[in-house]
């Protein structure tokens, strides 16, 4: 069974960085598209950032520029660095594989003031 952790939120001012991390036990990623999602109160989580097996990365518009997905298939982590956060960075975030039907972990909540 796929467990994911994910680590790294905290609270930081509007214009700060932080890197988020996601931890994946019970398989190899190697093979796997992954991604990083977020979700706030009331609304559908929404994928943000994916990075596909050759390590080529594909963000939102919303991201884009500011944030960096990243993998380490031998230590089976992927990470997001954010940077120029803003308030509207703040969410819950979650990584999972898109095609693939894992349980999501419980996220890490990013929080940004202004």
């Amino acid at each position: 069974q796929v467990h994911l952790v994910e680590s790294g939120g905290g609270v930081v001012q509007s214009g700060g960085s932080l890197r988020l991390s996601c931890a994946v036990s019970g398989t190899w990623i190697t093979i796997y598209q992954m991604a990083w999602y977020r979700q706030t109160p009331g609304k559908f989580r929404d994928l943000i950032a994916s990075i596909d097996v050759s390590g080529r990365p594909n963000y939102t518009d919303a991201v884009k520029g500011r944030f960096t997905i990243s993998r380490d298939n031998d230590k089976r982590t992927i990470y997001l660095d954010m940077r120029s956060l803003k308030p509207d960075d703040m969410a819950t975030y979650f990584c999972n594989a898109p095609e693939e039907n894992w349980s999501w972990g419980r996220g890490t909540q990013v929080t940004v003031s202004s």
